[in-house]
């Protein structure tokens, strides 16, 4: 059975998943968990009290608890590729504010966004093709990403790709951060009177480094 120290990943679904309760059993009997992660998820079985709200992306390489170094019950984590707002992510930040007294909302971008990637690649070459579901969150991408676009190929020159995701993903997050600011009027209210801080950050798959954006 494929282990996590084998050092080869699982070919199978099946072997995938063998992965997981080997890893869930681990996890059970405390043989690779630092500190008192098991006695804290006792402590959270009734309850929980996140003190902070994580709109991040889906991306494998962002694990938001690890990236923050915190523990159980300390987050409460909506993940959606492209950190789009949604109304299914609104109503879940709206959850959390109202049942948990949460004040603080991060909308988390990182480097090297496939989803924004996904969105450049549609603009700079629009016979691409995706699936409908695919596409419907490129579009909630798209808005943050046409005017760099339009810009950058304003004067006709080539395009540096690069440059131009790197600033789309910025752009992506400012964008998401606006929109949670005007979501919905409970989420609207809390943030003018102050209430409710709403702030985005990029992480650098590079250096492990979160860069919160000015507000």
């Amino acid at each position: 059975m494929p282990s996590r120290n084998s050092g080869e990943r699982p070919k199978t679904g099946e072997e995938a998943l063998q992965w997981l309760k080997v890893g869930n059993d681990r996890y059970v009997k405390s043989l690779n968990n630092p500190g008192n992660a098991v006695a804290t998820r006792h402590e959270l079985i009734s309850e929980q009290d996140p003190f902070a709200i994580i709109l991040g992306c889906s991306d494998a390489r962002v694990p938001v608890e690890i990236v923050f170094d915190q523990g159980l019950g300390d987050l409460f984590v909506i993940r959606v590729a492209g950190n789009v707002v949604a109304p299914s992510q609104i109503g879940s930040i709206e959850f959390a504010v109202e049942k948990f007294d949460t004040r603080l909302v991060v909308v988390l971008g990182h480097s090297n966004c496939g989803a924004v990637t996904a969105c450049v690649d549609a603009l700079m070459n629009p016979e691409q093709n995706y699936t409908t579901n695919l596409q419907s969150i490129v579009d909630r991408i798209r808005p943050s990403v046409y005017n760099l676009h339009e810009l950058a190929t304003a004067k006709g020159g080539e395009v540096d790709k690069q440059k131009l995701i790197d600033s789309s993903i910025t752009a992506n997050v400012r964008m998401s951060v606006s929109q949670l600011k005007h979501a919905s009027r409970l989420l609207e209210d809390m943030n003018r009177t102050g209430e409710l801080l709403i702030v985005g950050a990029e992480y650098n798959l590079d250096t492990g480094e979160v860069e919160f954006l000015p507000m």
